[in-house]
């Protein structure tokens, strides 16, 4: 078995906040505002599956995936499906997913252009606890004044359709034709499995569980890789020591004793539990 603790690396972005989560030290008042802060495997490997924190204060742009099939024409090597985790939301929070109504693509063009996408997308109000399921495909804007992990297939490919008219890069042509502008439907979730189980998602792409504080043992497939967030407490796996605000990385068996308390995250690539 390898446990391995992943790199931190923030990302400093003017939507982002100088106050973060519990486990990050603040930027403080006279640093950039941090947006991102992301957990990176060592070497050059890139692995199936990406995990990052992410902190608004202000919307960030109206924006579309392609899929593993859209990708790899473009000679990508996979496409981007992610879910989020809302560990906390000022009142009012809100994140876009889908359009209220189906709409043409020639619609949504010139909706885009003219700022009246806004009110073609469907705006969900978020709480802490809430989870969101975004297949690629999926039109979709993060609101303002959320704190969030989000576990992704590992792809930075972003078509940004709309920004609220901030000087950057649109890419109009790319997202419209990977996008599926149509009323958004909740993934199942599965739900709680056990007492210290629950899954939040099953595949197609990844399963993400999650868990409270105690000992278990995790036995993965030879060759596959799982991410260990812990969100609150900390702990052990294998010898190695856990807290708030880090991501390891685990393969083969292992075991695993966290804090009365915590609150754990595991992703891992593919359709199916292990």
């Amino acid at each position: 078995m390898t446990a391995t603790l992943l790199a931190t690396h923030r990302v400093e972005k003017p939507w982002g906040r100088h106050s973060l989560w519990p486990g990050f030290a603040d930027p403080g008042a006279d640093g950039a505002p941090v947006g991102e802060i992301w957990f990176q495997t060592p070497g050059d490997s890139a692995p199936d599956l990406l995990i990052k924190y992410l902190f608004t204060s202000e919307k960030l742009s109206v924006q579309v995936h392609p899929n593993d099939a859209q990708a790899q024409a473009r000679g990508l090597p996979r496409g981007k499906d992610e879910c989020w985790v809302i560990l906390d939301a000022e009142p009012d929070s809100t994140i876009a997913l889908g359009t209220r109504e189906p709409v043409d693509r020639e619609t949504l063009r010139r909706a885009a252009q003219d700022g009246s996408i806004e009110q073609l997308l469907d705006w969900k109000p978020v709480k802490a606890g809430d989870f969101f399921y975004s297949a690629s495909g999926t039109i979709h804007a993060i609101g303002e004044g959320i704190t969030l992990i989000e576990v992704q297939q590992n792809s930075e490919t972003t078509y940004r359709l709309y920004d609220y008219g901030r000087p950057r890069e649109l890419h109009l042509d790319e997202g419209l034709a990977v996008a599926d502008p149509r009323p958004f439907v909740p993934h199942p979730i599965p739900g709680k499995v056990a007492d210290d189980r629950t899954i939040l998602v099953e595949g197609p792409k990844f399963v993400l569980e999650r868990w409270p504080g105690g000992h278990r043992m995790v036995r993965l497939a030879e060759g596959q890789t799982g991410w260990l967030v812990p969100v609150t407490g900390g702990g052990v796996v294998d010898g190695v020591p856990f807290r708030a605000g880090e991501c390891l990385t685990l393969s083969g068996t292992a075991e695993i004793e966290a804090e009365v308390g915590s609150d754990l995250l595991f992703a891992y690539p593919g359709e199916r539990r292990i």
